[in-house]
């Protein structure tokens, strides 16, 4: 399968160069790590080390089989304008928040999967990227149901010896995804400390009454999240995260501009009831960034 994967930092590149292995794949992203991908590959270190050798541009490519779409949130609406020139037969986000399948598919004419990433990874340097942890691919229709495309794609990711599944819910786990990240990324990014430190005390607290505002919201939309399912699984990330940084607070710590209006604040936005845990912690990630511009 001809891959493209768009936003080649972190986890595009490391996804990008475990299906390199099998496929042909072009990572799209950013000088000096494209120009150093360009000219000797793309090295990955940690859980496993190998080196691959997918194509590396700043631009997207006229056509591609599968456009895998991993950038941040506020350049969603950039990505979908370049990919609609593209010649494309399916597009997969993996991006975190909400509502990005739906700015892709209002702009692109092809089928858009939904998908959720567990893999762990960091960007070391120029054409090298760290293998911090072992996860799961999940994808399959936006509206969920049956998917044949999905389907293919799945396959497409096995055979490149990821761990994906083809699921018919995504909708709801859409919704568990932002349940896990309203608790531990704006709560991290704010607190200064490793996903670890919300295992137990006043972090593990504050992450769990996130997590329930997000699954009450989900359920106000028709997702059928339960409490106790949001918050299970947010302890369960801690513990299997414990010592990783969010990316949240990766952004915070580079001066970076964060997602925190697709995380929390989509939460916020769509709440039909008051949600003051994540409304707080909105607008003190909000007010962070202000005093970062000013």
């Amino acid at each position: 399968m001809d891959i493209a994967v768009v936003g080649a930092g972190s986890l595009g590149s490391l996804l990008g160069g475990l299906l390199a292995r099998e496929h042909d794949v072009t990572l799209v992203g950013r000088d000096p790590h494209m120009e150093r991908v360009a000219s000797d590959g793309l090295r990955v270190r940690g859980v496993e080390q190998f080196h691959s050798e997918p194509a590396g541009r700043t631009d997207v490519p006229a056509s591609a089989d599968l456009a895998v779409v991993a950038v941040k949130s506020d350049d969603t609406a950039a990505v979908a304008e370049q990919l609609a020139d593209c010649d494309l037969e399916v597009c997969l986000s993996v991006q975190n928040g909400m509502g990005n399948e739906e700015i892709l598919a209002d702009a692109l004419s092809c089928p858009v999967l939904a998908g959720t990433c567990t893999y762990g990874a960091r960007l070391e340097e120029p054409g090298t990227v760290a293998f911090t942890g072992r996860g799961e691919v999940v994808l399959g229709a936006r509206e969920g149901g049956e998917s044949a495309v999905g389907q293919r794609v799945g396959a497409a990711f096995t055979e490149a010896g990821i761990d994906a599944t083809v699921a018919t819910d995504m909708p709801r786990r859409l919704w568990a995804k932002l349940a896990v990240n309203t608790a531990i990324n704006a709560t991290t990014a704010l607190a200064r400390v490793e996903n670890g430190a919300l295992a137990d005390g006043p972090g593990a607290d504050l992450a769990a009454d996130a997590a329930r505002e997000t699954a009450r919201v989900a359920r106000e939309q028709g997702v059928d999240l339960t409490d106790e399912r949001a918050v299970a699984l947010t302890r369960q990330v801690v513990r299997d995260t414990a010592a990783n940084r969010s990316s949240m607070l990766e952004d915070v710590a580079a001066g970076r501009p964060t997602e925190i209006d697709a995380i929390n604040g989509y939460v916020v936005r769509v709440a039909e009831e008051p949600v003051p845990v994540n409304e707080t912690l909105t607008r003190l990630v909000r007010t962070w960034a202000a005093g970062r511009d000013e």
